[in-house]
């Protein structure tokens, strides 16, 4: 069931009264890219445990805290870690944070993740600009706007046709051409996970037209597109996954170690973004 709204902006409160700036920007960081928040100035750090419904990350990799402050002259708002739903928590825990972010006003939402790749052309280290997605989780029954619409927090039937926003999407382009970081760009796979994909699941997800897949992200994009926030998606691309049985295993250390190579490209490509935005 979906949280009540007197809980999301019970949160919202909570994160209100300890800062002073008014976030325009909000960054979820994925597995093992935690290190861009360490380039947010004038930081307020707020712990998840100290937010009352907030849930709380307990895979290696996601710090779990709020780091607030303002980067490339923008106020942000930016998430070191998240949870997903096969920790145990509901769709609506996954993507509380999000619909707080709403009733703080944030109006651009930054999603990024670590993702095993499913195209063949793809390398680990790269960075791919996410341009759809495929809702394999929310296809299943796991969407996260399941259950009674809030109509204050968005419409009960929201279209999905340009989640990605094609403007921020743009910012990108330009902010990897600026900085000659080469940008691949693709489709998204959500599943539910924890479990790694077999051979054949992968074949199945290359054929429907994947390119990188992940547990996370698309609940939260969803969510920020019912609630009229622009989205712009960003997979830290951690290995090359084969559709070949026998293939070398996959593992979260792997997904980790990934991730520190890539946060130093990450945060460039954030920072571009973020300086080509308009004025808070």
């Amino acid at each position: 069931m979906p949280l009540t709204l007197e809980a999301i902006d019970r949160v919202a409160g909570v994160i209100r009264s300890q800062i002073k700036i008014r976030p325009r920007v909000g960054l979820i960081l994925g597995t093992g890219l935690g290190g861009v928040a360490e380039a947010v100035q004038k930081p307020t750090v707020i712990p998840y445990s100290e937010l009352p419904e907030w849930p709380i990350s307990t895979v290696p990799g996601h710090a779990g805290r709020l780091v607030i402050g303002e980067l490339q002259g923008k106020d942000l708002l930016v998430m070191q870690g998240r949870v997903h739903y096969y920790e145990g928590y509901s769709m609506a825990q996954v993507t509380l944070p999000v619909r707080v972010m709403q009733r703080l006003g944030i109006e651009i939402l930054i999603v990024t993740n670590a993702a095993g790749a499913i195209n063949p052309d793809f390398t680990p280290g790269e960075v791919m600009l996410i341009t759809d997605h495929l809702n394999l989780a929310g296809m299943v029954g796991l969407n996260p706007l399941i259950g009674p619409n809030q109509d204050e927090l968005g419409p009960r039937f929201p279209d999905m046709s340009q989640a990605y926003d094609r403007l921020l999407a743009d910012l990108a382009r330009k902010a990897a051409r600026e900085h000659q970081l080469a940008l691949r760009e693709g489709v998204y796979v959500c599943l539910s996970g924890p479990s790694f994909e077999s051979p054949a699941d992968l074949r199945f997800l290359r054929l429907a037209g994947g390119d990188a897949v992940g547990m996370s992200t698309v609940p939260e994009v969803t969510v920020a597109c019912q609630g009229g926030i622009r989205a712009m998606g960003i997979s830290a691309i951690s290995n090359v996954l084969s559709v070949e049985p026998g293939a070398e295993k996959a593992t979260h250390e792997e997904v980790l170690a990934a991730g520190q190579q890539i946060v130093p490209r990450l945060t460039t490509l954030v920072r571009g973004v973020l300086a080509r935005m308009k004025a808070n």
